[in-house]
């Protein structure tokens, strides 16, 4: 039924300016804005819809990520930026820079204005 469906996602913030100007300017994404809503037009043409909710709860779990070819570079470009990186104890710690390591791919957490959480991974070849 959904075979040929062009799904996409969505999530929601407590403030549709503040995404846009992180996931548009900070994270450098194309971000178009219809209705109140935003578009995030990702590589590939797909496309994650962000949607204003005034009683947002930001989600506990990692809603986008972000495969990059060096995760210290990319980490440290964000950092730039104002982003800052979780720091996690137990199962997934994460070493004093914010990268677990623990076998797969490097991983390290951030979140947006909203309190969602993201990723930027590194894949080994």
């Amino acid at each position: 039924m959904f075979k040929d469906s062009k799904a996409f996602s969505g999530f929601s913030v407590n403030d549709i300016h503040k995404a846009k100007d992180f996931y548009g300017k900070t994270l450098g994404l194309e971000v178009s804005e219809d209705h109140g809503l935003l578009n995030l037009h990702l590589a590939g043409g797909t496309k994650v819809l962000i949607y204003p909710k005034p009683n947002h709860a930001p989600a506990s779990f990692t809603i986008l990520n972000f495969p990059v070819d060096d995760i210290e570079e990319a980490m440290d470009q964000l950092t730039k930026k104002g982003v800052r990186f979780e720091r996690y104890e137990g199962d997934l710690k994460t070493d004093a820079k914010g990268v677990f390591r623990g076998g797969g791919p490097l991983i390290a957490w951030f979140k947006d204005p909203a309190g969602n959480i993201l990723s930027v991974l590194e894949e080994s070849t």
